[in-house]
């Protein structure tokens, strides 16, 4: 049975000149090492807003590198150096547009200006690719979802609907710490934990 591989694409014209520190790839990094019960590997990368860089990284890390996920983080506005979404389009096989509906849906809980997003999830070849936000807070917000009070689900998270996605593309199982993002599959899909 393969390792679940992830990778890590944080991209920022600023940080990956060293101008300040880059926050969303420790966020990510921490997210997975509490959300995740299932073995996994982590490749990361810090790139600028260039298109042609971001499409060759998401290229590299699937077609060399083999990971099954791959997150990106940042360059999803509307600002003219905001090209991830189109670098991710570029490089997708299927177009998985519920991910981003869902991504601005949580973000609209928060702020009105989520609608300024263009987020976009996709498929290439065995691997699902996803464009989160920015901020580290956002990040967390996005996969975990949005909750009431006393913690029940309001929004569900992205993270619930990719342990499923990835069975249905054939990348490893993956299991969830249920206190942090609860996986949810079909009763077919379910495996006995482990």
């Amino acid at each position: 049975m393969s390792t679940l591989k992830i990778g890590l694409v944080s991209i920022s014209d600023r940080a990956s000149q060293g101008v300040y520190e880059d926050k969303g790839l420790p966020a990510l990094q921490g997210w997975f090492e509490a959300a995740l019960t299932t073995p996994f590997e982590l490749v990361s990368r810090l790139i600028p807003d260039e298109q042609a860089e971001i499409e060759a990284t998401l290229k590299q890390l699937v077609d060399e590198t083999g990971c099954h996920l791959v997150l990106t983080t940042g360059g999803t506005g509307p600002a003219l150096r905001d090209v991830t979404p189109e670098a991710t389009l570029a490089v997708a096989d299927k177009v998985m547009p519920g991910f981003g509906e869902q991504m601005r849906q949580i973000s609209l809980h928060y702020v009105p200006t989520a609608i300024l997003s263009r987020q976009v999830g996709v498929i290439r070849k065995g691997a699902l690719i996803l464009n989160l936000p920015g901020q580290p807070k956002a990040i967390k917000e996005t996969l975990e979802g949005v909750r009431d009070e006393a913690g029940q689900s309001i929004v569900h998270g992205i993270f619930s609907a990719v342990p499923y996605c990835l069975d249905l593309i054939g990348a490893p199982y993956v299991e969830t710490n249920e206190s942090v993002c609860k996986a949810f599959r079909p009763k077919s899909a379910q495996r006995p934990a482990t």
